[in-house]
């Protein structure tokens, strides 16, 4: 079977503090790849929504929104010329959030934003969810430091945790990776590192659930 990469657009996912944003960066200089990040700390609204939830939650989820429509909209647009890209992110991943996020009448407001967008984005030819339980993210939260993400509830983890899982779930957008995250570490690891990214070279339609049999005690 051959090695060589044949997906143009790549894209990890998983819920916050799981890891898809370095990782996206180690997969994206190791292919020679694009790299497309959703730049969380150039959206204003993101530490008043994690101080209060309730106040902060519109303005950052359609902060988001415009800037992640607007970005894979330009890259849409120079598709004739695709180079290899990686994402760290999934245009989906807005709808998922403003559900966990949005009071009934904040996300009725929101989905009507979100249609009339009407959003031509490109498709991706593999995702990479990462996985992990509650404990391990909160872990990584706080290892990472960064000043606002302190304010983070277990309850909100839990919530966006069980959505992703949903999601995936019942995703058929395009092939899926499902990776333990908890179980492998890639991005210290050359030998995990080296395994997840045959993995993702490997697939070509479907889904897959990625736990190398090594770590399978862990």
């Amino acid at each position: 079977m051959s090695s060589e990469l044949t997906q143009r657009f790549i894209v990890l996912e998983g819920p916050i503090g799981v890891g898809k944003t370095s990782l996206a960066a180690k997969v994206a200089a190791q292919l020679g790849a694009d790299l497309i990040l959703e730049q969380a700390d150039q959206n204003p609204f993101l530490e008043r929504f994690y101080r209060n939830p309730r106040a902060g939650a519109l303005p950052a989820q359609l902060h988001f929104l415009f800037q992640r429509a607007q970005q894979l909209a330009a890259i849409k647009q120079h598709d004739l010329f695709a180079p290899l890209r990686v994402a760290d992110y999934l245009i989906d991943k807005d709808q998922l959030f403003a559900r966990v996020t949005l009071e009934e009448e904040e996300y009725r407001l929101y989905e009507q934003v979100h249609a009339r967008l009407a959003l031509d984005v490109p498709k991706p030819d593999l995702v990479v969810y990462l996985q992990a339980p509650v404990d391990v993210l909160l872990e990584r939260i706080k290892r990472r430091g960064i000043r606002y993400e302190h304010f983070i509830e277990r309850g909100y983890l839990e919530r966006l945790n069980d959505a992703y899982a949903r999601f995936f779930h019942e995703y058929d957008g395009a092939p899926l990776l499902i990776v333990n995250a908890a179980a492998i570490d890639p991005l210290h690891n050359d030998a995990d590192f080296d395994e997840l990214l045959q993995a993702m070279k490997r697939m070509k339609r479907g889904r897959l659930y990625y736990n190398p049999l090594r770590h399978a005690a862990l």
